[in-house]
């Protein structure tokens, strides 16, 4: 029995120290690990609870919003990077899906594309006029669009001013003086008959009495003022040629753009008729001035038109060729955020934070923006997170969205009116039922902790939240909520004692 007894000991003592040795710190272990320990995790001290939706409202308490959903905590390491820095947790960074891009340097050969118009080279037209008075005997050329060679006949006409001159000349050409033949030569060429004219006269020896007009150039018909019979005199536009071998083109240049555009730059035209092959030009004139209703300044491109692809009045996409620029600072277009006169970027940091970055930017190329200031070559901003731009007047607010979710399993300590004042009880009376659906119309007494006067107006319900067979004009008590700065609704609604009517 006793040697039973020393046996048990023994193992008992034994197994005492095993334990102790377990427990004992490794090699360059402190004993003091499990306190270091306890300490890093009480180092993100929670300082605030804020509201899922409305980041403006917030608790000192763990509570839930209207929806069930728990307020997010806000940590004291987050809040002590100050400014508009906010450090984002990994889990969120992927569930909201932030990308980012660099900022890097390039150099480019921006290019300029405009809606463009299609015109006549006006110096490529021919009006045909008459240099004395008379009536049209015959006309060749009868529609539009009829094509004319250069001395293509167009139409007669007879001119008692242009037969007398015949017959001056005819005269002289009889005297044998040539001094007077030359002279009365010269006034038939200034009244405007052709040469070919002049030969035939001379060979007849009579004056022609209908005196033909030849087309100046070869194009199209553009334009008749005149039929057969009509009285013309040297003001009428008779006929109107256009050669179409060259087009102008038309496009409207933004304020931006119009200081980047010069005289000679190259150019190219796409037409919907030939999407794939775009055709050559180049800058040829700029508007000295500013057109006041669409603020954009016109520039006129020329292109060759041999085969006539360029028609007038067709539309088509121009694209202008700017001079190469070098060291050009590039981000992606949708990284830059605008808001009233202030453009900024939010960049990514190491660590998980992010910060907003005021810049200014310079004109787009294609998918990407210059940045003239504000930016370095390789920072990182963020390109794809639309919740940012949700509270641009608030950018902290906009950041603290990125925040981590809480941890299911809070579970709700208190109603949502003890974080703050967010709901108050006031005293008013009922009207019945507002102008909107699931709004009543009710006059309330002050409510200070809103700064509210007394006044009458529409206030909706919560979902949950009905007047019952409530009738006009009775006294009650009502809850307020207070959502954000302007989102207000009514948690509860019941008459109070001996007011049913007032």
């Amino acid at each position: 029995m006793k040697l039973f007894v020393w046996l048990t000991l023994a193992f008992v003592a034994g197994a005492a120290g095993s334990w102790l040795l377990l427990q004992a710190p490794a090699d360059g272990e402190s004993a003091d690990q499990p306190a270091l320990a306890a300490a890093g995790q009480d180092e993100r001290r929670v300082i605030y609870y804020r509201h899922p939706h409305s980041p403006r409202i917030t608790s000192d308490k763990p509570i839930k919003d209207e929806m069930g959903m728990d307020y997010i905590p806000i940590y004291a390491d987050a809040d002590e990077a100050g400014g508009s820095d906010l450090r984002i947790a990994p889990e969120v960074v992927q569930n909201l899906g932030v990308r980012t891009a660099t900022a890097k340097t390039a150099t480019v050969t921006p290019t300029i594309e405009a809606f463009a118009v299609a015109a006549y080279d006006e110096r490529l037209l021919a009006h045909v006029h008459v240099r004395a008075e008379g009536w049209v005997e015959r006309l060749a050329v009868r529609s539009l669009g009829e094509r004319v060679r250069r001395d293509d006949l167009l139409f007669e006409w007879y001119s008692p001013q242009l037969v007398n001159a015949q017959e001056e000349y005819l005269r002289a050409a009889g005297i044998g003086r040539p001094g007077v033949r030359q002279v009365a030569l010269d006034r038939l060429s200034a009244l405007g008959l052709a040469a070919t004219t002049i030969e035939t006269l001379t060979a007849s020896g009579r004056p022609l009495q209908t005196i033909p007009v030849y087309a100046p150039a070869d194009g199209v018909v553009t334009q008749i003022g005149v039929r057969d019979g009509m009285y013309i005199t040297p003001a009428v536009d008779l006929l109107t040629l256009a050669d179409l071998s060259s087009a102008w083109v038309y496009v409207d240049l933004f304020e931006h753009q119009a200081p980047l555009v010069t005289v000679g730059q190259p150019a190219t035209l796409t037409l919907a008729s030939y999407p794939n092959e775009p055709l050559q030009g180049s800058v040829e004139f700029l508007e000295p001035q500013l057109d006041p209703q669409t603020r954009t300044v016109r520039a006129r491109l020329r292109f060759d038109n041999p085969d006539e692809r360029i028609k007038p009045n067709m539309y088509g996409r121009a694209q202008i060729m700017l001079s190469p620029r070098q060291d050009v600072l590039l981000i992606p277009r949708q990284a830059l955020i605008r808001s009233g006169d202030e453009q900024r970027v939010i960049l990514a940091r190491e660590g998980g934070r992010f910060a907003v970055a005021f810049v200014e930017s310079g004109p787009e190329f294609g998918d990407e923006v210059e940045i003239i200031s504000g930016l370095s070559d390789g920072d990182t901003v963020v390109v794809s997170a639309q919740f940012l731009l949700d509270s641009e007047s608030s950018l902290r607010a906009a950041f603290t969205r990125m925040e981590p979710l809480a941890e299911e399993g809070h579970e709700a300590q208190e109603e949502q009116g003890a974080a703050g004042v967010l709901a108050v009880w006031s005293s008013g009376t009922y009207h019945g039922p507002g102008n909107k659906e699931g709004t009543i119309s009710l006059s309330h007494e002050p409510i200070t902790e809103f700064g509210w006067p007394a006044m009458k107006m529409d206030l909706p319900l919560a979902p949950d939240v009905s007047v019952g067979e409530l009738a006009p004009d009775t006294a009650i008590s009502f809850q307020l909520e207070r959502l954000d700065d302007i989102t207000y609704r009514i948690l509860a609604v019941q008459p109070q004692p001996g007011g049913e009517q007032q």
